[in-house]
């Protein structure tokens, strides 16, 4: 079992920057790519970024891309999401997941372990 806590949500103007983080604990040991996933309100989760275990291989979704960086410090066990250039359209409560194996994934659905999620708002 792996447990996954987000932090770094918060209010931020348009254009503005936050920092995600996700803390993992558990068995660790494994290898996971992490992912981060939002959902906006009345709408679908949707696929944000993923890192490799040791971060050589990283993916972005196009809305996110160029404004995003995922990476992963795994001394600390820990995943982050830079968010610059902040839109109001970022808005969204955003999740990290952890994926068992040597593949990464933009399906939510092949993702084994879930954080609770953390409220991004960005307003315009």
């Amino acid at each position: 079992q792996v447990q996954l806590v987000e932090s770094g949500g918060g209010s931020v103007q348009a254009g503005g920057s936050l920092r995600l983080s996700c803390a993992a604990s558990g068995r660790t040991s494994s290898s996971y790519y992490m992912g981060w996933f939002r959902q906006a309100p009345r709408k679908e989760r949707e696929f944000v970024a993923l890192i490799s275990l040791y971060g050589g291989r990283t993916s972005y979704a196009d809305s996110v891309k160029g404004r995003f960086t995922i990476s992963r410090d795994s001394a600390k066990n820990t995943a982050y999401l830079e968010m610059n250039s902040l839109k109001a359209e970022d808005t969204a409560v955003y999740y990290c997941a952890a994926k068992r194996g040597a593949l990464g994934s933009v399906r939510e659905t092949e993702y084994d372990y879930w954080g609770q999620g953390t409220q991004v708002t960005v307003s315009s």
